[in-house]
């Protein structure tokens, strides 16, 4: 293969896991992040065209800032990219334009732009119990959120990468596809931490906050006012049910059956 695909955010939960099987596939990878080697910074607009020239395909992970989704799109247009394959969030469709901002300007750039494009919404992360996010309090024994009852299909972030990988090298077959990444089967928070818990022999303990009380700890922390909104829309929709139901998407793609929760705490907390 002489593809050369640039795979942004290459040093985060999903882009670099995304590199491994596209360079298993035989595809000249362009990896590249603030703190890659190929330098990419959304705020720094010269670090844009180096890391595009050349490159045929693309891995993209939606900006914070909405207004720099457009004019990265269209470079990538200009500078020969024929595939894109984008990164955001499941629901997005049935989210208010003010809540994850970068993902829906993403979205409507991908989707108008002259080039072959795939968008892949995922639930959750897995990952997120043990990578970042929810890991410190989780390894502290009580993590604290504004959820109940309703269940979650976790996705395995290896998963998404497998999809977005096999979908950077396909031959045109997913063009134009929005596909909706869920686990196998839902679990609420409290049955994920509970098998955290049996899985390390500590327990932990999940503490149901109000949203207002989740928003007021998240800005005393110092965590931008977007922020906040973006997550309080998220967990909304979970508490809704939006987000609630698996999809097959995963096995279809793969073949195979998306990854379970079980799997993964046997994998990461074993």
């Amino acid at each position: 293969m002489t593809q050369e695909i640039l795979v942004l955010g290459a040093t985060g939960k999903t882009g670099r896991r995304v590199v491994r099987p596209l360079e298993a596939a035989g595809a000249h990878v362009r990896a590249a992040s603030r703190s890659s080697a190929h330098r990419f910074d959304w705020a720094d607009e010269s670090t844009w065209q180096p890391v595009l020239a050349g490159t045929t395909a693309a891995y993209l992970i939606a900006p914070e800032d909405p207004a720099l989704a457009a004019p990265f799109v269209s470079l990538a247009e200009a500078s020969g990219v024929q595939r894109l394959v984008l990164l955001s969030g499941r629901g997005l469709d049935r989210t208010p334009d003010d809540v994850f901002q970068g993902m829906h300007a993403a979205e409507k750039a991908v989707r108008g732009c002259g080039v072959a494009w795939t968008i892949l919404r995922a639930n959750n992360f897995t990952q997120n119990f043990s990578e970042e996010i929810w890991q410190a309090e989780v390894e502290a024994g009580r993590l604290s959120l504004p959820v109940d009852d309703t269940p979650e299909p976790f996705v395995d972030v290896q998963d998404i990468a497998e999809v977005a990988a096999l979908i950077l090298t396909s031959s045109g077959e997913h063009d134009g596809r929005t596909y909706d990444l869920t686990g196998p089967s839902s679990v609420t928070f409290a049955e994920a931490l509970g098998k955290i818990s049996a899985a390390t022999g500590r327990p932990i303990e999940l503490i149901k906050l109000s949203p207002a009380d989740y928003r007021e700890s998240l800005l005393s922390q110092g965590v931008p006012e977007q922020v906040v909104a973006d997550l309080d829309g998220m967990h909304e929709s979970m508490r809704n049910g939006l987000l609630a139901k698996p999809t097959d998407d995963i096995a279809r793609l793969l073949g195979r059956p998306a990854t379970s929760f079980d799997t993964y705490v046997a994998e990461a907390w074993s």
